[in-house]
């Protein structure tokens, strides 16, 4: 508890506007309440002797100063400023770099940077200037060949600014306008110079699905070629595999298992069977494959699926974490095919309780290959002359998810009910279309019986005594509460200071399947903090689980497959012959995973966001539904639910007025029209201009609320206040049309 509150202290101390507060009343506007201040006054006093807060004038808490020099991360805004993000995070955030001080540094280098101390009233403000570059972040990127004059130069695409990179010598093959290529930077020149560098591969044309494809997995650094000797192990794997030879393995080849899955899958890693035991119990078996048995610690295909952490699902193509002879061949539970498996059998009662849970090495042969439809319909009565085993098996298998869904929402695990989007492409394989993904229960269904699983086995390991690479989302800070529980009563919710689980789930249910369901589930995730992999035993909050770790996906996730080696171990009684536990190297392998899967989930989404923007160009000046996400000095985000795309309202476009900001309240208010603006409002905007390369989606409201006054026309300012320090009055006009990107 006192590290939850670490967290939420520094976050505070380090906000705008933020004043010395001696540590009780720091407390009161935490919330902390009487019985938890013990908790926090650890707190306190743990970052007191670690020095990350200070005690000042008249016993206050305030960040202690800035050093002298910071080491950090640079990034650069195209308006010629920037941000370092300094290696020893969470003290007082990013540093600000004023335009011309960058020193030649580029998006993503690693940089040195002397600090400077100002008194602006009485604030005392930093910024930094950059005196040297300590190691290039980036050395390679993509973009689109243009030309200018006899010049030829590439701008890199992305939402990261970096500037236009001269090219010279360009192969034949590349001199095309409008070529994606990869660009390697040779010299990146002084400060005001634009950097130089050479072509090293040409992807194609821009906006193919293959050549957007082929550039966000360069852009994203993501290994996509096997080496020979990883294809090898894999090859040499395949072929030793005997599906005959299973002596030692619980045989469940006679056994009704079926696997359902999308339409397209061609890896098939979870297959489930039921059983029903005596005295009204039910027993769920959840069989993965065994792809430890294929996948030999320290060898290369081992080090090569680490590298990759997980597969990438791209629309029609997968960069996949194994070879394609393992994932989609001997490692696949292929209907009628004979596949080594570990099982984890959960047995439950009547109300979907567990009674108790064993895992163990199985031989299965699945009896069904399903997909989410086909196995919806057989549920809903269509049977399509499917075998009544199948049959009564996927009804009971739905009655126990239904149960398994209630037992868990009571204990307070959370859902929220975002639209999912899926891309229809045309003949000529761009974006003609997104409709809403398929949303049958038996998505659910699935969804459970795998929590279940790796539910299961996390407690398996935990009785056997040994760490594991856990499955860990920690609680909402306390900042993040108050920013959730502030929208909610702006939304009209009355809450108590202790936002809880039961509280939440209370309200999406009082939202669900109105018009405002959409902006209050987003407010609610963009409260919880992200999913990670850890040794650490924290829980895992939105799933109500004190234990759990991933198990049930070790073709397509590298954490899975280290589960499955302990529950090879355990099985086979060797857990005694493995190493002593090394948490510092599990955090580390946690720390390279959580970094990988985020990878991947960004670039996925980039993809999706290029392909949608393309096809969005051609949408100029239509207008669509919208909710505003954030509040910013210079406009609001929306978010588009039919395409789950951003875009940005300029502060111009919302007309003349002054304008108050509160970024952490989530709204802008117009002083003389008191027209106001808060996150999680529906609103109705048009598209007014699309740029793909710089995934910029620029709209416009369709109706401005509550017109201006005459007067208010005539005074010609936009100006923008902030509640949390003080009043900052800013020109905020420019030509009607303008657009700041």
């Amino acid at each position: 508890m006192s590290e939850h509150y670490s967290d939420a202290i520094l976050k505070y101390l380090a906000g705008r506007g933020y004043r010395p507060l001696k540590q009780h009343q720091l407390a009161r506007l935490l919330g902390v309440a009487a019985e938890q201040y013990g908790s926090f006054r650890d707190a306190v006093k743990a970052l007191r002797d670690s020095g990350r807060i200070v005690l000042g004038a008249g016993n206050a808490l305030t960040l202690p100063n800035l050093p002298d020099r910071v080491v950090g991360v640079f990034r650069q805004n195209q308006r010629g400023f920037g941000f370092i993000a300094p290696e020893t995070p969470g003290v007082r955030g990013d540093l600000y770099v004023p335009a011309g001080a960058a020193g030649g540094a580029m998006t993503g280098d690693r940089v040195e940077a002397r600090v400077v101390s100002e008194k602006k009233g009485a604030r005392r403000v930093y910024s930094g200037a950059v005196t040297r570059v300590i190691e290039r972040g980036r050395n390679r990127f993509v973009g689109v060949l243009q030309q200018a004059g006899a010049a030829w130069f590439v701008v890199p695409e992305g939402k990261q600014f970096v500037r236009p990179i001269v090219v010279r010598d360009i192969p034949p093959a590349s001199r095309s306008k409008g070529s994606k290529v990869v660009v390697e930077i040779a010299n990146h020149g002084d400060e005001g110079e634009l950097p130089a560098g050479v072509i090293v591969e040409t992807l194609g044309a821009a906006g193919q699905l293959d050549v957007e494809t082929d550039a966000v997995i360069r852009g994203y650094g993501l290994p996509f070629r096997f080496s020979e000797q990883a294809l090898e192990d894999a090859r040499r794997a395949a072929a030793a595999f005997d599906p005959a030879a299973s002596r030692g393995r619980e045989d469940l080849t006679d056994a009704v298992v079926v696997t359902i899955d999308p339409p397209e899958a061609r890896d098939f890693d979870d297959a489930l069977s039921l059983k029903r035991e005596r005295g009204g119990l039910t027993t769920l078996g959840v069989h993965i494959a065994d792809v430890a048995h294929f996948v030999r610690e320290g060898t290369q295909l081992d080090k090569e699926a680490k590298e990759r952490a997980t597969s990438v699902y791209f629309p029609r193509r997968v960069v996949p974490m194994l070879p394609e002879i393992l994932s989609n061949g001997v490692c696949s539970l292929q209907e009628g095919q004979r596949r080594w498996c570990q099982s984890a059998f959960i047995t439950y009662d009547r109300e979907g309780r567990v009674v108790r849970t064993r895992v163990a090495e199985t031989v299965i042969r699945s009896c069904a290959r399903l997909t989410y439809a086909e196995a919806q319909a057989i549920i809903d009565g269509r049977t399509g002359g499917r075998p009544p085993a199948v049959v009564e098996t996927l009804g009971g298998l739905d009655r126990l998810a239904r149960a398994i869904e209630k037992r868990r929402t009571a204990a307070g695990m959370i859902h929220l009910d975002l639209p999912q989007m899926e891309l229809v492409f045309g003949p000529d394989g761009k974006v003609a279309d997104a409709v809403p993904a398929d949303d049958a229960y038996t998505h659910t269904l699935i969804e459970m019986c795998m929590v279940e699983a790796n539910e299961a086995v996390a407690r398996v390991l935990e009785r056997a005594g040994r760490k594991f690479l856990r499955r860990i989302h920690p609680p909402p800070d306390l900042i993040a509460n108050e920013q959730l529980n502030a929208f909610l009563r702006a939304a009209g919710h009355t809450l108590s200071k202790d936002l809880g689980r039961g509280q939440i789930q209370a309200i999406l249910r009082s939202v669900h399947g109105k018009p405002e369901s959409y902006a209050v589930n987003f407010a609610v995730l963009r409260t919880f903090q992200q999913a990670e992999y850890s040794p650490r035993a924290v829980g895992h909050y939105a799933l109500a689980s004190d234990g759990y770790c991933h198990f049930t996906s070790p073709i397509r996730r590298y954490p899975d497959l280290t589960v499955q080696r302990l529950v090879a171990a355990l099985c086979r009684k060797r857990l005694r012959e493995l190493p002593p536990d090394d948490e510092a190297a599990l955090t580390a392998l946690g720390e390279r995973m959580t970094y990988a899967e985020r990878r991947a989930e960004a670039a996925e989404s980039e993809l999706r966001e290029v392909l949608i923007l393309q096809f969005l160009e051609g949408k100029v000046g239509e207008e669509l539904e919208g909710v505003i996400t954030g509040v910013t000095n210079f406009g609001i985000f929306v978010q588009v639910p039919r395409f789950l795309i951003e875009g940005l309202v300029h502060i111009e476009a919302l007309g003349d007025d002054w304008w108050e900001v509160n970024p952490r309240y989530g709204f802008l208010r117009g002083e003389r029209t008191g027209r106001t603006f808060h996150v999680g409002r529906l609103v109705k905007v048009r598209i007014a201009a699309v740029d793909a390369a710089r995934r910029q989606l620029i709209l416009e409201l369709a109706k401005l609320p509550g017109a201006a006054s005459e007067g208010a026309r005539r005074g010609k300012k936009t100006d923008v206040r902030r509640r949390e320090g003080p009043v900052k009055r800013e020109r905020r006009g420019g030509k009607k049309g303008s657009r700041r990107r």
